[in-house]
């Protein structure tokens, strides 16, 4: 992820302001051309697309969109909305390279966006039909993945780093290397996430996350295997489910599962390692074989409109890309936008940014970190 974006908040806070008094207005309700009105308390689309598919296939993370997005969605364009979900960027990979899928749009995370394309799975975006680029920040734009944006739109961004229960742990870990101490064994939980995974235990043996170096990756396999022994849980579906119910205490777990966490159990802490956070970024892509592009085209415009975008604030608080969706939170839902901006997890510090590793795609080194995974995991 790049969340450089953070270190220029406040140079940003004009831009905001002036967004926000614009974007104010943009509530339920709104008229849409020709005079109708949007249905309900759901948004108007701004603009309204030409569409005449009447379904969108979505293949996507687990729990990442608001129903009401896509309720308003399906309401607002009369297409009805096929929601897939997959757990990890291997399955979303595996499912499209198999070919024969039938999906509009896609959820690739920063490292797999730059192998889609070289394999010829995504199809370039068309600007012209995404007005929304006006409201994103440009930090989360043009980057070493996907230069130009040509393939994809930004998601939403966020870190990996370790989560602790502090009235469950006495002592905290504050490197990922400190939860190899047998004191933490059992009681973890750990995404089921191969190259977080493996790029925290690169760290800890002073190597790069994105190491192609097959002697690197033998030691931090054998290293790997004695944390895993010490796993509880591996779950990328909803981390905060064993967290919330007391029945892990601490591990390493991404940004808006914390955060979730956090609200029911306010003890539930995110802490930077000392070696530096992961850093990623998910984005949407539209595959080269899509059925339903001017309905995929619409969905990215509307589900990602600031007064609809901004739900996402509340029920998957990751860090949002989107300059126009927290200039509109400021202005209609300040509560939610100042949480947001004092959280350490969601407005992540610049030092921590500095600090934090981006996991590239390895090419053809990836076989190395799959046999890794597969090894250490006995699957």
């Amino acid at each position: 992820m790049n969340i450089k974006h953070s270190s220029a908040w406040w140079r940003l806070l004009t831009l905001l302001a002036l967004v926000g008094a614009v974007l104010a207005g943009c509530g339920g309700g709104e008229a849409a051309p020709g005079g109708e009105q949007a249905a309900s308390d759901c948004p108007a689309p701004n603009p309204r697309m030409e569409v005449t598919s009447t379904e969108l296939n979505l293949f996507v993370w687990t729990e990442y969109i608001p129903q009401d997005t896509i309720d308003c969605f399906e309401e607002v364009y009369g297409i009805r909305v096929n929601q897939s979900e997959y757990s990890s960027n291997e399955e979303l990979y595996a499912k499209l390279n198999a070919g024969g899928a039938n999906y509009d749009l896609v959820q690739p995370t920063d490292y797999i966006v730059a192998l889609m394309i070289r394999q010829g799975l995504l199809q370039e975006l068309d600007k012209a039909k995404l007005p929304i680029l006006e409201t994103l920040d440009p930090n989360y734009l043009d980057l070493s993945f996907d230069p130009g944006n040509r393939y994809t739109l930004p998601y939403q961004a966020g870190t990996d780093a370790i989560v602790v229960n502090t009235d469950a742990v006495e002592t905290l870990p504050a490197s990922f290397a400190d939860l190899w101490k047998p004191e933490y064994a059992g009681r973890m939980i750990m995404l089921d996430d191969s190259r977080a995974i493996i790029g925290a235990t690169l760290l800890t043996l002073g190597y790069d996350v994105n190491t192609t170096d097959p002697a690197q990756l033998e030691e931090a396999k054998t290293k790997l295997a004695e944390l895993v022994a010490g796993v509880k849980i591996f779950d990328s579906d909803s981390p905060k489910t064993a967290l919330i119910g007391g029945d892990v205490d601490l591990g390493i777990v991404w940004t808006g599962e914390v955060l979730l966490a956090q609200r029911e159990n306010p003890a539930i802490q995110y802490i930077y390692p000392s070696e530096g956070p992961i850093l990623w970024q998910d984005n949407y892509a539209i595959p080269v074989d899509a059925p339903h592009v001017d309905a995929a085209y619409a969905w990215l415009n509307y589900s990602m409109q600031p007064d609809v975008f901004w739900r996402m604030l509340e029920e998957f608080p990751y860090t949002n890309p989107s300059v126009g969706t927290l200039a509109y939170a400021q202005a209609n839902h300040p509560e939610l936008y100042e949480a947001y901006i004092n959280s350490n997890i969601t407005n992540t510090p610049a030092d921590v940014i500095a600090n934090g590793h981006r996991i590239e795609d390895v090419g053809e080194a990836t076989p190395l970190y799959d046999q890794v995974w597969t090894e250490v995991k006995g699957e």
